[in-house]
């Protein structure tokens, strides 16, 4: 017999139940946008999850935020399991595309930086990067005497300024998105390009 909760709802195991709010968040952010805020009860409800469920797991929006960042993160990393061991071009490029795809995620990272969450972190796996930027420069993927680490914020910054604005960028500029996307993305991997080679 399956058992149901007062609302009717059936029981959903705490993964089931996670991955369901999430999923939610994600549709009112991209059906609603930024200004409108990011409301758990309206998460719950979209989700079909208890009220009470919602300030349980995540008990803030920040919170909320920062898990679907963190699904995000976990998703990328299981899907493209080599990712750490291409040099910092290849690393870079295959970020940037991957940012034109996950324009949520990255929105959701803006809010909670400019919201000044302290408990949010850009490079979450930062120590992983800066061992990365140090083997690209000791094989020559990177010059001897290159910023890694600025390069790194500076080459994400491009990717999440672009994602975010590519649509009002398209509007403004007259060029249909998809083309304007090729254009960047070309412009983009001759900087990265540009970096490594010191030109």
């Amino acid at each position: 017999m399956t058992r149901h909760l007062e609302s009717g709802r059936k029981k959903r195991d705490r993964a089931r139940t996670e991955a369901d709010l999430l999923d939610a968040a994600e549709r009112l952010f991209d059906r609603d946008g930024v200004l409108a805020g990011l409301n758990l009860n309206e998460v719950a409800a979209e989700a079909g999850v208890n009220r009470g469920q919602i300030y349980q797991m995540y008990g803030s929006r920040r919170s909320l935020l920062r898990a679907a960042l963190a699904r995000g993160a976990e998703r990328f990393r299981r899907e493209r399991p080599g990712h750490w061991e291409g040099d910092f071009a290849s690393r870079r490029k295959v970020i940037f595309r991957l940012a034109l795809t996950e324009q949520t995620y990255l929105r959701f990272a803006a809010l909670l930086a400019l919201d000044h969450d302290e408990e949010f972190q850009v490079f979450p796996e930062f120590e992983q990067t800066r061992a990365a930027l140090e083997r690209d420069k000791a094989t020559g993927a990177l010059p001897a005497d290159a910023d890694g680490e600025a390069l790194h914020a500076l080459t994400a910054a491009a990717y999440a300024g672009y994602s975010v604005l590519r649509e009002t960028m398209s509007r403004d500029t007259g060029i249909p998105l998809a083309e304007l996307d090729r254009r960047v993305i070309a412009a983009y991997d001759k900087v990265v390009d540009g970096m490594v080679h010191g030109n």
